[in-house]
């Protein structure tokens, strides 16, 4: 889940701890443009402090200034819904026709949000189910591909752990790679046993480790909210932390390097043992077409590849390097793509 909204039920378990009484809101439906997606969260004190977002800002301050006004006195869920007509999409912010629908939820200690942080610190995908008319809350396993699901008498959201991203190699790609990966909210773990390209790299956020990359890989136990980048060009170390990468649940597995490396690098993995399907999933050359020269460019190519296949989305194959390579006339006059430029 994004850090934000793991923020806003750490601060509830706080509040609550506190004695404060606080309201937990969920994004439960939205019609039209909406801000903030289904399923993302504020909480809101007694006094009127707020974390987490559902809006942007106009009906956050709806919301803080009722509290502010009459307290929490909500004693069950309630739907709220926002943004029916014009004037009110108007004053609430909300794009023309926009229309967001909310559930307020008084929080007690038998909300059950100690032991649901408690499960996302283990890395467990986990569904909490709110009786809206009792306001009973119960946990359990969530399936893959599960989503929010509401209905008149209960609202079931899906939490699960951040999304985690390991690149194997700290050099200066991976720098640019590392800073954006921070800011779109990825645990960014950056592996290199390698002492002389540790010395002195640094990127705030990011966790720089010295150990072997296919232990590390092990030791992660990548999930379905996880992803890797291989971009050291020794296949001393990307190819044993690939192969680990491509037996587990990862979402994306990835690897720089020309579009002949590349076809080398997949015939050594057959040694491997690996089948046809688990081949089939390493991204290589990495990245999407879009004329990248700068190490910059090269991080922003692979990023959007990596979205796109962390949201499901299948990229038409002529944005691809390597067809792009063979397709794009740019490509041809000395654009740079991702592993097909210097030192590839």
């Amino acid at each position: 889940m994004d850090s934000i909204d793991l923020e806003v039920l750490k601060r509830c378990e706080q509040w609550l701890a506190q004695g404060r009484r606080c309201e937990l809101v969920t994004v439960v439906r939205t019609w039209g443009s909406s801000p903030r997606p289904e399923g993302a969260m504020l909480a809101i004190r007694d006094d009127g402090r707020v974390v987490g977002s559902v809006s942007g800002g106009c009906i956050e301050d709806d919301l803080i200034e009722r509290v502010r006004q009459n307290g929490i006195t909500r004693d069950r869920p309630e739907l709220v819904t926002y943004g029916i007509t014009a004037d009110e999409a108007h004053r609430f912010g909300l794009p023309c026709g926009g229309t967001i629908q909310l559930a307020v939820e008084p929080l007690t200690a038998a909300s059950r949000i100690p032991e649901l942080l408690q499960r996302l610190s283990a890395r467990e995908l986990v569904a909490r189910r709110l009786d809206l008319l009792s306001g009973e809350v119960t946990l359990g396993p969530a399936g893959p591909g599960m989503h929010l699901q509401v209905s008149a008498t209960a609202l079931t959201t899906v939490h699960g752990p951040r999304w985690r991203l390991l690149i194997i190699g700290a050099g200066q790609l991976t720098r640019f790679l590392a800073q954006i990966a921070v800011g779109m909210d990825y645990h960014v773990t950056v592996c290199d046993p390698r002492e002389e390209y540790r010395t002195g790299w640094q990127v705030d956020g990011a966790e720089l480790v010295h150990a072997m990359p296919d232990d590390i890989v092990i030791e992660m136990r990548l999930d379905a909210r996880s992803a890797v980048l291989a971009l050291t060009h020794d296949p001393k170390l990307d190819d044993l932390a690939l192969m680990e990468a491509l037996k587990s649940d990862a979402f994306y597995v990835g690897a720089i390097g020309s579009r002949v490396n590349n076809a080398r690098r997949r015939e050594r993995l057959k040694l491997f043992d690996l089948d046809d399907a688990q081949l089939a999933r390493l991204h290589g050359p990495v990245g999407i077409y879009i004329g990248s020269k700068t190490p910059a460019e090269i991080a922003i190519s692979i990023l959007a590849e990596m979205t796109a296949a962390k949201n499901g989305v299948m990229l038409p194959a002529e944005v691809r390097v390597a067809n792009a390579k063979n397709g794009n006339r740019p490509a041809a006059q000395g654009a740079a793509v991702p592993g097909d430029g210097p030192g590839a």
